[in-house]
């Protein structure tokens, strides 16, 4: 296949339609893709061919995405048909009873689920490497590298070209984390935009969110349209969008200002690939039209980063306490790290958690304020990760430090200083694939807007695509899968 023609989950549906391909057709695809490239990446596990074959014979709905081979997060995501390991032992083979809100409306677009993707335990690391799995993910650019957490597999999947799209969520930037590692695109909606149930009223205290990570901005558009809006009995829904993801990236922006941050937003220098990365990025959006000015949003990093880092050490602890039942917590069912949180939360005062949510509500005002006032920029543009791609196994979960982990020096905050900003504050932000490092490794480039203008954010991406197209690159594994 020609770089030039790689198809996008919009492309292939058109063929679908047009009878040019038959989703069986494209399962045998996939499945041999699967069988050639998986050994040595890791990323797609619980493969069920039987049951989607079965959807195929049922019948599948005649959506946007009829017939596109599709795989689920091995976290979340909950779906009758599809048994998952949660990435961890401890819930290996877990079954659900009912399909939860994002999985009825994913497959109300047609799509044709036949397994899930690897994931970290509990979600909580920047690569994916959980022992459930039997070894690391790798990434297709690079079998050394992570392809990020914790949707690792996903990203992995898509950028070897197994699969056109996937599901993925993101409580810290593990759907834009994995976009930047695999040279994708990945968009971290507003806060409720898609619905959460019946399994959880919220994730995180609301920081977490589903997602995909996708070859193009449209495919992520028509995805969003899909799954947008609250679930039944939702705590709080995001505002509404004034059109469709889909409406706005079919016109241009308005000019916007821009914030450019070639440095964490502390001012600590990132990795010189990933700030010429943001420079070109800054010329290439002035060149659009758009004002473009040096600067750092002003809020309390580092009050929001131990929020997080506790609220989701406390949601750890309840998850492992609850799966746990009669067993006895070891290392045989539970990873060091999820150790290290459940230890870590014992610790803590039963107040702190609310006392964590109203820092983490604090901060989202900071940085809602960030956006307001004469001269405020409309963006914020930075790198996704300070670094390229990390070595596979700099962040295992072995250790039992959590706190360390999280936010010790050259530890996950580090490396990823960016992305939970906005999982915090509750605004959209995407990762667009633009760089590149010296060894040709992808770098990805941060946008996010103020809360609820997810149509203006996802139209910028959009008109970056067309300004400069990436759709053409892709891993030297790519060939395989064909």
């Amino acid at each position: 296949m020609s770089p030039a023609t790689i198809p996008d989950a919009t492309d292939i549906a058109a063929a679908v339609a047009a009878g040019r391909v038959s989703p069986n057709e494209l399962l045998d695809h996939a499945l041999a893709a699967v069988a050639r490239i998986n050994p040595g990446l890791n990323a797609v596990v619980l493969v069920q061919e039987a049951t989607a074959r079965a959807h195929i014979a049922a019948g599948l709905p005649q959506g946007p995405f009829r017939g596109v081979p599709f795989l689920l997060k091995d976290l979340g995501c909950e779906a009758i048909d599809f048994p998952g390991h949660n990435g961890s032992r401890l819930l290996a083979n877990t079954k659900y009873a009912r399909n939860s809100s994002i999985y009825a409306r994913i497959q109300a677009t047609g799509v044709l689920t036949f397994g899930r993707t690897t994931s970290p335990e509990g979600g909580i690391g920047p690569a994916t490497e959980s022992a459930v799995y039997g070894g690391p993910t790798r990434n297709p650019w690079a079998l050394d590298r992570t392809p990020g957490g914790s949707s690792g597999g996903a990203g992995a999947a898509v950028a070897a070209g197994i699969v056109p799209f996937a599901h993925g969520s993101d409580g810290g930037g593990s759907v834009r984390i994995p976009a930047s590692s695999c040279g994708l695109f990945g968009f971290k909606p507003t806060r409720a935009r898609l619905p959460d149930g019946p399994y959880a009223g919220e994730g995180w205290a609301g920081m977490a969110i589903d997602g995909f990570l996708t070859r193009s901005v449209r495919d992520t558009a028509v995805m969003l349209d899909a799954c947008a809006g609250p679930d039944l009995g939702a705590p709080y829904v995001a505002p509404p969008l004034l059109r469709s993801h889909a409406d706005a990236i079919s016109r241009p922006p308005r000019r916007m200002r821009v914030m450019l941050c070639d440095t964490s937003f502390t001012g600590t220098a990132i990795d010189p690939d990933c700030a010429a990365a943001v420079h070109q990025t800054g010329r290439l959006l002035e060149s659009l039209g758009h004002v473009v000015t040096p600067g750092l949003p002003r809020a309390n990093i580092a009050a929001m980063m131990r929020a997080w880092t506790d609220i989701v050490a406390i949601g750890t602890a309840l998850s492992v306490t609850k799966s746990l039942k009669s067993n006895v917590l070891s290392p045989d069912l539970v990873e060091g790290i999820s150790r290290g949180a459940l230890a870590y939360a014992q610790t803590l005062h039963p107040t702190r958690y609310l006392e964590a949510v109203n820092e983490i509500h604090a901060f989202g005002r900071e940085m809602a304020a960030v956006f307001e006032g004469a001269g405020a920029p409309d963006v914020i543009l930075s790198a996704t990760l300070a670094e390229p791609p990390a070595q596979v196994g700099r962040f295992s979960h072995a250790p039992e430090d959590y706190v360390d982990y999280r936010i010790g020096p050259g530890r996950v905050f580090d490396y990823s200083p960016f992305c939970a900003v906005f999982n915090a504050s509750g605004q959209p932000a995407a990762s667009v694939p633009l760089g590149q490092s010296a060894t040709g490794l992808p770098i990805g480039i941060h946008l996010a807007t103020r809360y609820g203008q997810d149509e203006a954010l996802i139209a910028l991406c959009a008109e970056l695509e067309r300004a400069a197209p990436w759709g053409h690159r892709h891993p030297p594994i790519w060939a395989r899968a064909f």
